[in-house]
């Protein structure tokens, strides 16, 4: 496996030239006393190593076109309470040039700083990197006497790394692929245990269970499982309401699986009936994904989904007299956002939000084949004397995860129901 991540160090060495790039994995992080919060390595620092343990630094030495890796020795003592570490045995393991002691960090950088012209690291990301770079700096400069010269030039290594996160290979469209099975699958789980009476967080248990019995331990991101009312929040994440007769649940789930996040969101009746005011915001909200999944195709700027999503909603908006006028004009005033105030999507990958430019240097860029998005829009109709009161506290988003093929798209967060005849018929099964 580790010839995927060997050639994208080696992708990321060829940019770098003569320049020498730093990038540590995130720390372990104390959640309470003396308990961590579960670790979970850098995504950048993932994608060009597939090393998860804590304490490591990759170093890419652009002269030398080696890919070095300082971690953490084994320590048999260490392993007994905290499990297996590799130690510099990573090297053969992960194909690495060469691994270190992670304790000799301090002592090979600043030599090896000597001895490029430009550095590249997370520039700003972490200001107690940016100090201990700027400490190896300062001790090349004191090379100068013996003939060495530190870096004069300095870039941000993590914008290299977005661009080339940004198309998926083979084997991430895989993983994405899987994580969106899982985290579909559990979805479909928590339309079948939802009853009238039953706690939020009894349906968060039941995505939470179908995520760790299928080898996803995680979240990717806190579920969001909103009833009624909390559905027009659109982070809601207290899971502690009761789910009430006649109210529309709202869920936000995705599991994450061998690091990359599925991303879906269903909303649906707690009853397993649509009432007919739900019926109607429901089916504008699903015209609008399918006209924005429809617009991903290779080669369409990325504002194209959003752009049709926007129209279907408006024109749903005028129809159930949420608002007043014509599509045109509500667009340009933007008094769509009452009710719809949040974009259509985003890319994903390691990160549920994942990296890359939408509009590197000012115009969209257009998709390609291998990106994978998001396509979410919704509707939140919170109580309002302009509104007709029929429709006040429904709340309803419906997103898929979206791949960008040669020839178009593959929704591949589609085994869950989207259409109001199956998911009324899937709940009266059960």
């Amino acid at each position: 496996m580790h010839v995927s991540f060997q050639h994208r160090r080696q992708r990321l060495l060829a940019q770098l030239g003569d320049a020498i790039a730093i990038l540590p994995t995130a720390p372990e992080v104390i959640r309470n006393g003396d308990a961590h919060y579960p670790y979970r390595g850098d995504s950048h620092f993932l994608y060009l190593t597939g090393f998860s343990e804590p304490e490591a630094v990759l170093v890419l030495d652009g002269k030398a076109g080696k890919a070095l890796l300082f971690c953490r020795d084994k320590n048999p003592d260490s392993e007994i309470w905290d499990g297996f570490r590799y130690g510099p045995a990573a090297a053969e393991a992960f194909g690495f040039d060469e691994a270190y002691s992670i304790v000799e960090l301090d002592q090979r950088l600043p030599p090896l700083l000597a001895e490029h012209a430009a550095l590249y690291w997370a520039v700003g990301r972490d200001t107690g990197w940016d100090a201990r770079i700027a400490g190896y700096l300062q001790q090349a400069r004191q090379q100068a006497r013996v003939g060495k010269d530190a870096p004069q030039q300095y870039g941000d290594l993590l914008a290299l790394i977005d661009e080339m996160r940004l198309l998926k290979d083979e084997r991430e469209i895989a993983v994405l692929q899987q994580a969106g099975r899982i985290s579909a699958e559990a979805h479909v789980r928590a339309m079948q245990a939802c009853r009238p009476g039953m706690m939020e967080y009894q349906i968060e248990a039941e995505l939470l269970h179908h995520f760790v019995r299928n080898g996803a331990r995680q979240p990717a991101y806190e579920s969001i499982v909103a009833g009624g009312a909390n559905a027009c929040t659109l982070h809601y994440a207290a899971n502690n309401a009761r789910l009430n007769d006649g109210d529309l649940l709202l869920i936000d789930a995705g599991c994450e699986f061998n690091g990359y996040a599925g991303d879906i969101t269903r909303t649906f009746p707690v009853n397993g009936r649509f009432s007919g005011a739900q019926r109607d915001v429901y089916e504008v909200v699903l015209a609008a994904q399918l006209a924005a999944i429809a617009a991903v195709q290779p080669g369409a700027r990325l504002d194209a989904p959003a752009d049709a999503a926007l129209r279907v909603l408006v024109q749903g908006m005028l129809d159930l007299k949420l608002l007043a006028g014509s599509v045109d004009g509500v667009i340009e005033s933007g008094d769509y956002r009452r009710f719809y105030m949040h974009g259509i999507g985003h890319f994903i990958g390691l990160d549920v939000h994942d990296v890359g430019a939408r509009r590197p240097g000012g115009p969209w860029r257009s998709f390609e084949s291998g990106m994978c998005t998001t396509i979410e829009p919704g509707l939140y109709i919170r109580p309002d004397d302009r509104v007709p009161a029929v429709f006040h506290n429904i709340g309803i988003r419906i997103e898929d995860n979206v791949l960008v093929t040669d020839d178009g798209h593959q929704v591949y967060t589609d085994d869950v129901p989207k259409r109001i005849d199956d998911i009324e018929a899937l709940m009266k099964q059960h």
